[in-house]
């Protein structure tokens, strides 16, 4: 999907078209709507960025219950624990 923002409203903004990717990614994670993989790609960062990001915006990491058995479970395939 390709979201069209003019220059004009750029102008407006006084931020760059990196920046709109940015803030749209980080408000659509913080409404549960991306992942945080998902929302990183969007913005066009690494997910450790990303996630500095979201620290520096008191906005917390999504991380279910899923998340962490999946982690123990990789965890364990590769001798971790």
């Amino acid at each position: 999907m390709i979201i069209e923002i003019s220059d004009q409203i750029l102008d407006k903004l006084s931020i760059t078209r990196e920046e709109v990717k940015l803030e749209v990614a980080v408000a659509l994670y913080a409404r549960v709507i991306l992942t945080l993989e998902q929302a990183s790609k969007m913005a066009e960062v690494d997910q450790l960025k990303f996630q500095q990001i979201l620290g520096e915006r008191k906005i917390p990491i999504h991380y279910s219950k899923e998340d962490f058995e999946e982690d123990l479970k990789t965890l364990s395939q590769l001798g971790r624990i």
